[in-house]
């Protein structure tokens, strides 16, 4: 009898052991986030790290300081932003030294001409309004793109010097869309003909250093000097004096 109640005080402890652990157990499971929590900050470049390809776009971003622009501008956007993001293989492609050629402020231009102050998700491109406004802008207005929706499902970007198809989309979320492209889009503004410089003025005519006749100061025939006036004017001094001459020889 003793024996069955030292199991049975046993078996007790046990018990309720089990049931005093199980709250505690209850209580390290993961909680349910707040509600109203904000959620995780979207980071431009964590996203293109994560493509794999991007180095040199990446790179650019960060020493213009633009993946900190656009990074606090997604906190609290109502419309988003899409961005081009161009292949280590893009800048490749461009001639030597074209990146180098351009000022701190061009290349601020460049890295914005590639993100657009409006989210598209693939779709949204078919209803595209051109030109398409992006971040940067110089004297004669904002860079444009012209985005068209093919028949294929492609979307062509253009720049009216470079032509692209958008490829992979690393997100395509509010309020963020990143498309991967195969070329630069370089600004029409930055990179596109120049027009030819205006022809300097004709000199004007001098009179020759040390020259003050009459027809230096004023041509013959001109409106202070009419043409003939000076020898008709000579012609009825030379006649006075001879009349003068002749009376005298009288008296």
């Amino acid at each position: 009898m003793a024996m069955v109640a030292r199991r049975f005080l046993v078996a007790a402890a046990a018990v309720c052991l089990v049931l005093a652990a199980v709250p505690a157990a209850m209580g390290q499971a993961a909680a349910p986030a707040p509600k109203g929590a904000p959620a995780a900050a979207l980071n431009v470049t964590a996203i293109l790290e994560k493509g794999g390809s991007y180095t040199t776009f990446i790179r650019l971003m960060k020493s213009t300081q633009q993946d900190t622009q656009l990074n606090s501008q997604l906190n609290g956007t109502s419309t988003g932003f899409t961005v081009f993001a161009p292949t280590d293989g893009a800048f490749s492609s461009l001639k030597p030294g074209t990146l180098n050629s351009l000022s701190a402020q061009d290349q601020v231009s460049l890295v914005q001409a590639h993100i657009v102050p409006k989210f598209y998700s693939m779709d949204a491109f078919d209803t595209a309004s051109n030109p398409v406004r992006t971040q940067a802008s110089g004297g004669d207005g904002p860079y444009t793109l012209n985005i068209t929706a093919t028949s294929t499902n492609q979307v062509n970007v253009s720049t009216g010097v470079v032509d692209t198809t958008l490829g992979t989309a690393l997100r395509a979320d509010q309020p963020l869309a990143v498309y991967s492209v195969d070329k630069v889009l370089l600004p029409y503004a930055l990179f596109g003909p120049k027009p030819p410089p205006s022809p300097p003025p004709a000199p004007s005519k001098k009179p020759a250093k040390g020259d003050t006749s009459a027809s230096a100061e004023a041509p013959a025939g001109s409106a202070d000097h009419p043409a003939g006036a000076a020898p008709a004017a000579a012609r009825a001094a030379g006649w006075g004096v001879a009349a003068l001459l002749a009376a005298a020889c009288l008296l």
